[in-house]
Order: structure tokens, then sequence, then C-alpha cells
């Protein structure tokens, strides 16, 4: 198995754009709003003094968990609760969350591009897994690319977000199974009905929760996630993204946990960091660790 390492940006983007960023915050903006957000990783000075950003809405973390609950500062009364933000032909609703989170993780454009250049590449039926699916990006760009997709998060509130963006982007018509459930019982599930997929996405939270109170802890339940993961994939598959946000591991260790799954396939195995590059600067501000496999 061939390796690759790179640090992917997600640099593709018209409605979104991370302005500044330093003394552990970013002013960023989504569409037609500006907000600024907690981030542990931007030790660094800011462009501009952080005092004189203007922005729409302001995070306010309640602890110093990067994923915890807080409290969201309105500061413009321009400031909106939902607007419209587009990607690549795609629509979807933003929206500010008791997480911080904006109801898209913008970096994820580097995995959601790759993926459909590898369907429309494949010139064959293509069936994509897509875990932990949160609001439905990957799953639509797979959709728009051809190909049919089972679409899980244990939320059913993401889940019905996602169906209102595959609305918003005109793919009524297309195949995307949305399901709510936990993501372990769910592979296991499909190990039973011996289905198999030509490609699949992980985005797995540090810690979470099924459906029925289940829980996920990253660095003890990712390994017997990706063996199941294995038995789904079919003879001849594509790809396997896996993506992972603010755990102890370094991408070696999350690429050669998935190398050891995808060894008898030989291909090609990327890894590395993801990044978002900050406007009129050549600063990039990290974000996650991927390791992703692709067909030779």
């Amino acid at each position: 198995m061939k390796t690759e390492t790179r640090l992917l940006i997600a640099d593709d983007w018209e409605d979104y754009a991370l302005l500044d960023s330093g003394h552990l915050q970013k002013l960023e903006r989504f569409g037609s709003q500006t907000v600024i957000r907690p981030d542990p990783q931007a030790f660094w000075e800011p462009a501009r003094p952080v005092q004189s950003w203007k922005a729409d809405a302001r995070f306010a973390a309640k602890g110093p968990d990067e994923d915890g609950a807080g409290q969201w500062e309105l500061i413009s009364p321009r400031a909106a609760d939902t607007w419209p933000m587009r990607w690549n032909g795609l629509t979807f609703t933003a929206r500010r969350t008791a997480f911080r989170h904006m109801g898209v993780f913008q970096e994820h454009s580097v995995h959601w591009r790759f993926a459909q250049d590898q369907i429309r590449a494949a010139g064959r039926p293509v069936k994509v897994l897509n875990l932990f699916g949160y609001t439905g990006m990957m799953s639509l760009a797979c959709a728009a690319a051809g190909a049919e997709v089972v679409h899980l998060d244990a939320s059913p509130k993401s889940n019905g977000y996602g169906k209102d963006n595959q609305a918003l982007s005109g793919l009524g018509d297309q195949t995307i199974r949305w399901i709510a459930d936990d993501a372990m019982k769910f592979v296991a599930r499909e190990q039973r009905r011996a289905s198999k997929y030509d490609a699949v996405v992980l985005d797995p939270p540090k810690f979470g929760r099924g459906t029925n109170n289940e829980t996920w802890r990253f660095e003890e339940d990712l390994p017997a996630l990706l063996d199941g993961v294995r038995d789904l994939l079919t003879e001849s598959p594509l790809f396997v993204i896996a993506t992972a946000y603010a755990v102890r591991l370094s991408y070696l260790a999350l690429a050669q946990t998935l190398a050891d799954r995808m060894s008898p396939y030989g291909g090609v195995m990327e890894q590395g960091e993801m990044a978002l590059p900050q406007a009129g600067s050549g600063r990039l501000l990290p974000t996650a660790l991927y390791a992703r496999w692709r067909a030779g």
C-alpha cells in the first residue's frame, strides 16, 4: 500500500471565509453572517486586535470542553437564526447551535470534492455509507455525483436538517436513506444482512451517545467500528474516509489503524491534517486529523 502525507486546505469556498484568528478565537463569515467563536488552536497574534472584530454574533463557552455547550451573544440587529449557504451547486441552511457549531463543518469540503471525483470516475453504480453524517453535506455531495447513499446519525434533528438540505439542493429525486441510529449497532446489523458498500465515510466525535443512550468513546470504539466497516466493503471498494477531532492522537495512529483493515486491497492511504486558510494571509488554522484510503 502506498502512503501519502498531505495537508488538505479547504480553499474552495465562496460562502465561507476565515477572516481572522488568534488569542484562542476566530472571526468567520458564513454566507451573510459573521461570527466569533473560540478556537483552542489559535495561539498566535491576530491580524487585527480582537476588540476591533465586527460580527453579528459571538459564542461564549460554559467550560473548557471544545465541544461543550455555551451561549450565543447577538451583537448585531441583523443576526439571523437561519440563513442559506451554498457550495459547489449545493444549497443548505446554516444556523447557530448551542454547541458553537453552524450546521456545517466547512473544512470537510476537501472530502466532499474528493468523494465526488471518485464517484464520477468510477463509471459504475456506487453505494456510499455515511456514518456520523450530521446535517448531510457529504451525503448530498455523493448523491449529486450519482451515488446511492445511506446516511446515519444518532440525532433525528440533524437528519431532519439533512432532509431539508436535500430539498433545498434540488436532490429530491436522488436516493438518500436518512437513518437515526447508533453507528456500532447499525454496522453490526448491516454485517448480519450481508450489506455491501463501495465507499464508507466516518466522522466520529470524541465522545457521543446513540439513540438509546449508547456511549461512544473514540479511542476505545474506533478499532471495532473499522473492523465492521471493512466487512461491509465490496470486493472492489472506491474509498474510505475517517476524520478525528479533539483527540490525543496523531494522524499516523488514525491512518495506520485504517491501513490495517485496508491492506488486502492495496491502493493508496492518504494521511495528515485538515486546515482552513485565513483570508489575506498565508496563515492556516488546523481543524482535524484525517486518513483516507482510495483504490490504486
